[in-house]
């Protein structure tokens, strides 16, 4: 018992002063809110990022392998679609890369066709890029790897100096985690950071019926439930809170007609929940819903509007062999 607080110390010590002010403001106001919510960007701490791996190797988490599918079978396609030259230097800019699972099939076949680029993967998970930089030294040690830690639009306003050509992924359906508005407001300011004739891969989940999507969010191992759960032992770990775990249930949802998947954190019963970090306790009524995501599906209507007033146009849609998901290979001008 010991040792395990020790460990959970040291985990809040070595939390960046800067990064832990924002934790406890999103918390706050995300708990003040109604109805409450959780910022789905703190799901990836340590723990958070194994589970999340553990969530992608799930017999019903159809979102990983679906996308994999166009990398590994369509690759030729996805290089054709983002105009790419073997003898034009580019730079691959990969926003949450993850463990670069899906890219790596990309990287190898740029590298086996000694195309010029810098792979430059940015994620808040500083955790993520050491084992990414790690694995892609040993695995594709003649790809050129420059890691960025932190915020997109800082790492790009920096990256666009340079002027080079880039191509930008944003893999994962992770857009769908946004609104459409906010959706359509990040993809403008994506293009406020690139140039003409930059390209923007966005990967995303199409609207499919709910027996094939729910269960992706609620899978039979309950590792989704341990993901999001951990969101609250975070906040214990890191904000000295006093969430009961046993409390609280993973409860998710699908609105097949809206084509949005959400997924809520449930109090089983009336409770109050001190966090010292913020000096404040929050209440909780039985059955009282915290939300910490929501993934959007698309379909060519939704995506065409997103960009509508944007500085991109659609020039390809590439899908995997059962049509679940798609990779929108877009233009700016």
């Amino acid at each position: 018992m010991i040792e395990i607080v020790k460990s959970k110390r040291a985990e809040q010590k070595n939390v960046n002063c800067k990064d832990l002010d924002q934790f406890k403001s999103d918390i706050e106001n995300g708990l003040q809110s109604s109805p409450k919510t959780i910022p789905s960007m703190y799901f990836y701490d340590k723990k958070g990022d194994a589970l999340f791996q553990d969530i992608m190797n799930l017999p019903e988490y159809y979102l990983t392998r679906s996308e994999l599918d166009i990398f590994q079978n369509k690759t030729d396609e996805l290089i054709k679609a983002m105009d790419l030259q073997a003898d034009s230097y580019f730079e691959l800019i990969e926003l949450g890369a993850g463990d670069g699972l899906k890219t790596k099939e990309l990287l190898k076949c740029l590298d086996i066709n000694n195309f010029k680029f810098d792979y430059l993967p940015i994620d808040i998970s500083s955790n993520a890029l050491d084992l990414l930089e790690k694995d892609l030294n040993a695995t594709l040690p003649n790809v050129s790897v420059k890691t960025k830690q932190g915020d997109y639009f800082k790492v790009l306003d920096a990256l666009k100096l340079s002027k080079k050509p880039k191509i930008v992924l944003f893999l994962g359906s992770n857009i769908g985690n946004m609104t459409d508005d906010m959706a359509s407001a990040f993809i403008t300011k994506l293009g406020a950071n690139l140039s003409a004739g930059d390209k923007l891969l966005l990967g995303v989940d199409l609207i499919k019926p709910q027996n094939i999507v729910l269960p992706a969010y609620n899978d039979s191992q309950g590792i989704t439930a341990a993901f999001n759960i951990n969101l609250l032992d975070r906040i214990n770990t890191q904000l000295d809170a006093d969430f009961n775990l046993n409390q609280f249930n993973h409860s998710p949802e699908y609105d097949e007609e809206k084509g949005i998947a959400s997924s809520f954190i449930e109090s089983t019963k009336q409770q109050s929940v001190e966090i010292k970090a913020i000096g404040k306790t929050f209440h909780f009524e039985k059955g009282e819903k915290i939300q910490t995501e929501v993934s959007r599906k698309y379909n060519d209507v939704l995506i065409s509007k997103i960009i509508l007033n944007t500085d991109f146009k659609l020039d390809t849609k590439i899908m995997d062999s059962k049509a679940y998901f798609a990779d929108y290979i877009l233009t700016r001008y």
